[in-house]
């Protein structure tokens, strides 16, 4: 039987705004793995270039959980939620799964392996952070658009500087996930 490997990774999971993102990958056999590398680790013009690589030369899926699903879930369900998604969307099923981190979601049917650091050693895992980097980053750069105040295009809705200055001046958005400790705790600082 031919060993079929997915990596999958999520982007989001310290965002104050906006869903998590997961990312499936089964890369093929003619791939060139050189450059593919932890998302974290490329610029952001490498990213979109590896991105569009790799969707052509893998099988993918993305699978996301809204600000709802996280408010109820938290981030952590939520987050392996978005994976389960992703992994079931793929159209190939794999033989194994590669998580990246040390919590990975229950699925019946799917041999499903947890690996801490996995986007810096496996290379299916290192793509499925690009994948996930960039769709989500498209996503931030859109919602940008109606609230330019936050600067989502440019901190992608995690809590830098400018983006709690406009938290504490603006308030929060629909976007923003409210019972989330940092917003909450950044709302509770700015009632005082």
């Amino acid at each position: 039987m031919k060993k079929i490997i997915a990596g999958v990774d999520e982007v989001g999971r310290g965002s104050l705004i906006g869903p998590v993102y997961a990312a499936a990958v089964i890369l093929k056999k003619n791939i060139k793995k050189k450059e593919i590398k932890d998302s974290k680790k490329l610029t952001k013009i490498d990213r979109e270039k590896l991105a569009k690589y790799i969707k052509k030369n893998s099988t993918w899926a993305i699978g996301s959980a809204s600000v709802k699903e996280i408010e109820k879930l938290n981030i952590l369900n939520a987050s392996l939620l978005a994976m389960k998604r992703a992994i079931k969307k793929l159209k190939v099923k794999p033989n194994l799964v590669l998580i990246d981190g040390n919590k990975s979601p229950e699925l019946r049917n799917y041999l499903i392996k947890a690996i801490i650091k996995g986007d810096q050693k496996i290379k299916e895992i290192s793509a499925a952070s690009i994948i996930a980097k960039v769709s989500r980053d498209k996503l931030m750069f859109k919602m940008s658009e109606s609230f330019k105040k936050y600067k989502w295009d440019l901190n992608a809705g995690y809590g830098t500087r400018d983006h709690i200055n406009a938290i504490r001046k603006y308030g929060v958005t629909r976007f923003h996930r409210k019972t989330f400790n940092p917003t909450h705790n950044i709302l509770s600082l700015r009632k005082k």
